[in-house]
């Protein structure tokens, strides 16, 4: 499901945007009111749920977490980490149990190794940031910086047992809708860059 520059899309029902990059596939989003998913290969920008109001929250740094187990990321949503699959994750706005079973069938992100994919959904004023990690050390941090010289750390998550992969995701409620490029990095305990994903968001009105 590979697209020009990178780019995918996946999409709902509802009325704020998301933009997906890096990565062969991605999570799944379920509309917040009808409470299912669809992808939609080749495009760059999408209809996504329309997400209950938020504030900006302190990211709680690196987790492990159970299979399945619901994690609230802020503005409504909830991201849950499959065993089943590559990099296979999703982010629900409603239930998160059917959108798991959904995606016990999917791929998952199937990034390249050392890597990250990433992907923004923007509800006026509200931005949340997820994504994918696939390194052979854990990240300890994943920061997230906008054109603008914005960096603010990153929610990490991985499953137990060392598997080689995680999410991580950032409530920017409140931000603004960002322009320009977004760059994510992630860093070992020691500091060092494991990975790092940039990537240009479409102009306004795309």
């Amino acid at each position: 499901m590979e697209t020009r520059r990178g780019w995918k899309r996946l999409a709902t029902m509802g009325a704020a945007a998301v933009v997906l990059a890096g990565g062969a596939g991605a999570a799944v989003a379920v509309e917040r009111t009808a409470g299912h998913a669809a992808r939609v290969p080749a495009a760059v920008d999408a209809v996504a749920p329309a997400k209950a109001p938020g504030r900006a929250t302190t990211a709680p740094g690196s987790r492990i977490v159970r299979p399945y187990q619901p994690v609230g990321i802020g503005q409504g949503a909830v991201m849950a980490l499959l065993p089943e699959g590559r990099q296979n994750y999703v982010v629900a706005w409603t239930d998160v149990r059917e959108a798991v079973e959904q995606a016990r069938g999917m791929v998952g992100d199937d990034i390249r190794p050392e890597s990250l994919s990433g992907g923004i959904a923007v509800d006026g004023a509200d931005v949340l940031y997820t994504g994918a990690w696939r390194t052979s050390t854990p990240p300890a941090r994943i920061t997230v910086r906008t054109a603008d010289g914005t960096e603010r750390d990153a929610g990490v998550l991985s499953l137990p047992g060392r598997p080689g992969w995680g999410t991580y995701y950032l409530d920017a409620a409140g931000a603004g809708t960002p322009r320009g490029a977004v760059t994510i990095t992630a860093y070992g305990p020691d500091g060092a860059v494991l990975a790092t994903l940039a990537y240009e968001l479409p102009p306004a009105g795309r």
